[in-house]
């Protein structure tokens, strides 16, 4: 007679369904999903298979793109890259060439997702500048023996050959000149029985080999200034013991400073190459680097203006006399080793 009483369970039931649904839907989505047809496959990185929800992976950081398939498709992704406007080529680019000491500031700071790595920066504008420099050099030649010098050696030999003894004789060989002019290069100082026999060697290859000299000497540079950076990073820590700075402040600068170096004294060779003497050239960049060293340390130590200049002028004594050691130390390395 009482048939409506069944109802009540399924009544009771209700809610327990309902809450259940209502968890599943509230369940969170690993990934976001793409239609394939009939079924739902969830976005995942093709670098390292972890879920993808947005543009970037998460764990690799890959950028997730459609499959290239096109050379036209190719190009478009090539040119974003490049001229994005945060590209952190540029971006590095322009805070390196027009804000000194920004990029070690941020660097220490912690901000440096947005720049190119320091030590890659160094070394891409380094190799570049080094490229530039052996492709738009002119030789230096002691004497040309040819009868007709090559084009961008006649200046230079025209003036060698006016200072005594290095004008060459009638039929005279590379060879015979190097012991005529080296004969007389004695070395009398400290150690002079040790170093005696390399200075001659170094003489002699000079003249005889200038070509292969040149060509060591721009190999081995890149290296001697791993070795010069870091020492000038310990004077640093002499002119900068108070307030106390770590000794990676100090290097990362300069790796800084002479990778915008690099970069302007490669474009000045490039000009110097396009456009022959440009009036004022020499002068502008002089200052450009002065007030770039005073300005970079400025921002980076905080120190005040009259303190940072005397620093200044102590360390470009320091810089000139140590890059003239390592200059010549490299040429006597570059000669010795051929």
């Amino acid at each position: 007679m009482n048939e409506p009483a069944p109802a009540a369970p399924i009544a009771a039931a209700a809610p327990a369904q309902v809450a259940a649904s209502a968890t599943v839907t509230a369940a969170p989505v690993a990934a976001p999903a793409v239609a394939t047809g009939t079924e739902v496959a969830a976005v995942r990185c093709e670098n390292c298979g972890a879920p993808v929800p947005g543009k970037y992976c998460g764990t690799c950081g890959q950028r997730r793109e459609a499959p290239v398939h096109s050379l036209w498709h190719f190009t478009r992704l090539a040119t974003e890259d490049l001229t994005h406007a945060d590209s952190r080529l540029w971006h590095t680019l322009g805070t390196l060439l027009f804000r000194p000491g920004r990029l070690t500031r941020d660097f220490l700071n912690g901000r440096r997702a947005r720049y190119l790595p320091p030590v890659r920066l160094y070394l891409v504008v380094s190799v570049a500048f080094f490229l530039v420099a052996s492709a738009v050099q002119t030789p230096f030649t002691v004497v040309d023996f040819h009868d007709k010098p090559v084009a961008g050696k006649a200046a230079v030999v025209q003036e060698l050959d006016e200072v005594p003894g290095l004008k060459p004789k009638a039929d005279e060989t590379p060879e015979q000149m190097a012991d005529r002019v080296c004969g007389a290069a004695n070395y009398d100082g400290p150690w002079a029985g040790t170093l005696r026999p390399f200075v001659q060697k170094f003489c002699r290859k000079s003249f005889a080999d200038n070509a292969h000299v040149q060509e060591a000497f721009m190999h081995n540079m890149p290296r001697a200034m791993f070795i010069f950076l870091p020492l000038l990073a310990g004077l640093m820590m002499l002119m900068y013991w108070r307030p106390r700075h770590y000794y990676v402040e100090h290097l990362l600068l300069f790796v800084h400073n002479h990778a915008v170096a690099f970069l302007v004294l490669g474009v000045v060779l490039l000009l110097d190459k396009v456009v022959a003497d440009i009036p004022g050239l020499n002068f502008a960049v002089f200052l450009y680097f002065t007030w770039y060293m005073y300005r970079s340390m400025r921002v980076v130590y905080g120190q005040g203006r009259v303190l940072t200049w005397s620093k200044l002028a102590l360390l470009a004594f320091f810089y000139l006399l140590s890059a003239s050691l390592m200059l010549l130390a490299t040429s006597a390395y570059s000669v010795l080793m051929l």
